[in-house]
């Protein structure tokens, strides 16, 4: 008895099984290091703590200090303890040497081995069971009678007394052996779902290793694609901008040729002109008129041989091809760009985005383009039909079924925003109709400038980071992806949900004191 007294003395309070690592508060309570570290974590938000065993508080988080003594008395008895059970249960009425029990009477709370059950007592109330220890918890704490009853609606193993005349008087009761049958049913039954969970988990995990194991080959694949690839493309821009400057000589050196070439006809016809107009200015210097006369002819002859300025030489001599070069540049960046593809960089099909006015709420506006929602903050006063929302949202005339694609979404620098893709059955009325309110759509939101992504009503926030007007949205169908980017540079990822599609998806967006506008600025413009 009184080593049994002295186990329950080394258990902790809170796991209720021995101490490991003991530790003791300023109140002088000992508990695992673990469980009362997990308790004082509970207690972190409270800002009280308090012992758990005398509930005395504390201001301040307590330090936690090792019970050595009694670390050493846990190692000591656990110690003698495990020897005990190496050598099984002996009787305790064989004093002068150890002798194996086979049996234990919970009555009088002792083992007994052959010779002594041979002589004990063989009254209803000595009970016998299989060798055990700590047998004073097989009896009544209140009446020290064996516990022989489970009370169903205490959940209570009871005595015969405590059924009689204690506090279970009148209570649901059942036999220990059938209660036990019952709760070990029941047990069966949870640890049946609890090995389907399992083994689910275990099917996710080895999911989850074989996507890692995926992902690292493709990471390996690309790593050493990326690379080669865009050596090739630096290769070809390299090549590409030598036969540009060597282009740019050659027209420079062409025209070079052109411009001198006139230029020397153009001094031969200067010097002859000046010969000319030096003449002519002697002759009108003459006094002697017949020999103005005489020559007369000679000079009108040299001013018709004169031609008259045509104003065209730099058009004659010509300029820099443009066109010839941009054309070489856009070639080889065609050729990159298909050399790209045939890589599998496919750049994804980018759809023109129409909003359908007939789906929009009555505090939307939709332009006239069809390609921009906004919040005008006053009622449109449209016609509540069944295909339009009750919010402030609107549904794309653009459907999605199968296929990648990638669009721009352009905001303003107010209000808040919500924007997304959706399958067309979505609710049009009641709270089931919002965007990420339900599992028929999928959203990005900026609220009060924090972004979040919202779907089946679930909401998870994002690391706050600065904002961006310019998004956008990519869908890849058949894979159930739609991610979020913002398009600033450089290029960030927001989020991405993976599902499984199941019906067309169109875009959905939500402005409240905002506006959301689909396309690029060329697109709208």
């Amino acid at each position: 008895m009184a080593s049994a007294d002295l186990r329950d003395e080394l258990d902790c309070s809170i796991c209720l099984i021995t101490y490991t690592d003991p530790v003791t508060l300023r109140c002088g309570h000992n508990f695992c290091r673990v469980c009362i570290d997990r308790v004082l974590d509970t207690q972190d938000q409270s800002g009280l703590y308090s012992c758990p065993e005398c509930r005395e508080e504390f201001t301040k988080r307590p330090v936690l200090k090792k019970n050595q003594n009694l670390c050493n008395i846990v190692e000591r008895f656990s110690s003698t303890e495990s020897t005990t059970k190496d050598f099984g249960i002996f009787c305790t009425y064989c004093v002068d040497s150890p002798v194996p029990a086979v049996k234990s009477c919970l009555h009088c709370e002792a083992s007994l081995c052959d010779k002594h059950l041979r002589t004990h007592n063989k009254s209803p109330e000595h009970v016998l069971s299989e060798p055990r220890t700590s047998l004073e918890n097989r009896k009544c704490s209140v009446h020290k009678k064996v516990l022989e009853y489970y009370c169903t609606e205490d959940a209570a193993c009871i005595c015969v007394s405590c059924s009689l005349t204690g506090q279970h008087k009148g209570h649901q009761l059942e036999l220990l052996k059938e209660a036990s049958i019952k709760k070990k049913e029941q047990l069966r039954k949870v640890s049946d779902n609890l090995s389907s969970k399992r083994e689910e988990n275990v099917s996710r995990i080895q999911a989850l290793h074989n996507h890692m194991t995926n992902v690292h080959d493709k990471a390996q694949v690309l790593s050493q694609s990326i690379p080669s690839l865009l050596t090739d493309i630096r290769r070809q821009v390299d090549d590409l901008e030598k036969r540009v400057l060597s282009e740019i000589c050659r027209q420079e050196e062409q025209t070079s040729l052109s411009v001198s070439k006139l230029v020397r006809q153009l001094e031969i016809e200067k010097d002859h002109l000046s010969r000319t107009i030096s003449s002519i200015q002697q002759m009108c210097a003459t006094k002697d008129p017949l020999l103005v006369l005489k020559d007369q002819e000679l000079q009108r002859s040299d001013i018709h041989e004169t031609d008259p300025c045509t104003g065209d030489d730099v058009h004659a001599v010509g300029d820099l091809d443009i066109f010839l070069m941009s054309m070489m540049i856009h070639e080889t960046m065609e050729r990159i760009v298909q050399e790209i593809d045939f890589r599998g960089f496919n750049k994804p099909e980018v759809p023109n985005i129409l909003l359908d006015i007939d789906t929009s709420g009555n505090d939307v506006a939709v332009s006239e383009d069809l390609k921009t929602a906004s919040w005008p903050g006053v009622s449109q006063n449209r016609l509540d039909t069944p295909e339009t929302f009750q919010s402030c949202q609107v549904l794309s005339k653009t459907c999605f079924s199968s296929g990648k694609y990638f669009f721009e979404v352009n905001s303003n620098d107010g209000g808040d925003w919500c924007v997304g893709m959706s399958y067309s059955s979505i609710d049009r009325k009641g709270e089931q109709c919002i965007i990420g309110q339900n599992n028929k759509s999928w959203a990005l939101r900026l609220w009060s400038h924090q972004y979040s992504v919202i779907h089946d009503s679930k909401v998870i926030q994002l690391p706050a980071q600065p904002y961006c007007k310019k998004l956008g949205l990519y869908l890849d169908y058949g894979a159930g992806q739609l991610s979020f980017y913002e398009l600033c540079d450089p290029m960030r990822h927001l989020h991405t949900f993976t599902t499984t599609f199941t019906e067309p998806l169109h875009v959905l967006c939500w402005v409240l004191g905002s506006s959301l506008q689909f396309g690029t600025e060329s697109d709208v413009n």
